[in-house]
């Protein structure tokens, strides 16, 4: 499964914020993980229904947002 493709978003779900495969596990909520200083091996514990593939995808997916041009006037 491609990374990407882990990514969901659904308008009836989490507000429509991206989640991992469909899951009401918001791809903020394992950011977060990782900025509180959590492992992947961590995360895992704490989100047993996520595999690495997950928060490789997340952080693909955040990734891809931050990388776009900033225009300044």
């Amino acid at each position: 499964m491609l990374l990407s493709r882990r990514i969901t978003v659904n308008p009836e779900q989490c507000g429509g914020r991206p989640c991992v495969r469909g899951m009401r596990i918001r791809v903020m909520d394992v950011l977060d993980l990782y900025a509180a200083g959590l492992t992947a091996s961590q995360i895992i514990q704490e989100m047993p229904d996520l595999e690495e593939e997950d928060l490789k995808a997340c952080l693909q997916y955040a990734s891809s947002w931050m990388d776009h041009p900033v225009i300044v006037a």
